[in-house]
């Protein structure tokens, strides 16, 4: 039988001595709603809309937690992480993006990351993961997309990364091109 110290994965936020959280996201509503949130759950927050600006706040504050996206306007979510574990090797990150795939969600890890999201993800899910035990298994998301959203979400990110052509895309994807057009007009599944 396991005490409710071994069994119990998550920590609390009163528990750190450090509490800083920096969010990098280019997603402006999306992060402000994130650092109220966060903010109510107890953690100093501060936050950069890109990888200049994210460079930047790790060099000024050295952040014992942060969520960076990975996909930013100006580069790459994982030179922000990379600088985060060069500043502060004990620091948690906690990696988000709107396209999840196995590749980044390695990369990340490699980069130093404890975990991985995909958005959009709620202030208890990235609560959740920075505050998790790093030794043990995270938890499964309350809220998982479902099959239809990933499906459809991996179709708009080939598709992105062809120029928005859909022929391409169709074929890239080995599927027939009228079939393509109809999944890009309807809307995202939940």
């Amino acid at each position: 039988m396991y005490s409710s110290m071994e069994t119990e994965k998550i920590k609390n936020i009163n528990e750190f001595e450090d509490k800083t959280l920096l969010i990098v996201d280019d997603d402006n509503p999306f992060r402000e709603r994130l650092a109220r949130a966060m903010e109510k759950k107890g953690f100093k927050v501060s936050q950069a809309e890109g990888v200049k600006k994210g460079l930047d706040a790790v060099k000024n504050n050295k952040p014992a937690f942060a969520v960076v996206d990975l996909r930013l306007g100006d580069g790459n979510g994982l030179e922000v992480v990379k600088e985060i574990q060069n500043s502060n090797s004990n620091s948690r990150v906690v990696m988000l993006t709107g396209y999840g795939n196995i590749p980044t969600a390695v990369a990340a890890i490699k980069q130093g990351a404890i975990d991985y999201l995909a958005k959009p993800a709620d202030a208890d899910d990235v609560e959740k993961a920075l505050l998790a035990n790093p030794n043990k298994k995270a938890e499964p998301p309350e809220n998982p997309m479902s099959a239809d959203r990933v499906k459809w979400e991996h179709i708009h990110r080939v598709f992105e990364l062809c120029n928005r052509n859909v022929s391409e895309t169709a074929r890239r994807l080995k599927m027939h091109r009228r079939t393509l057009q109809r999944i890009l007009s309807k809307r995202s599944p939940r």
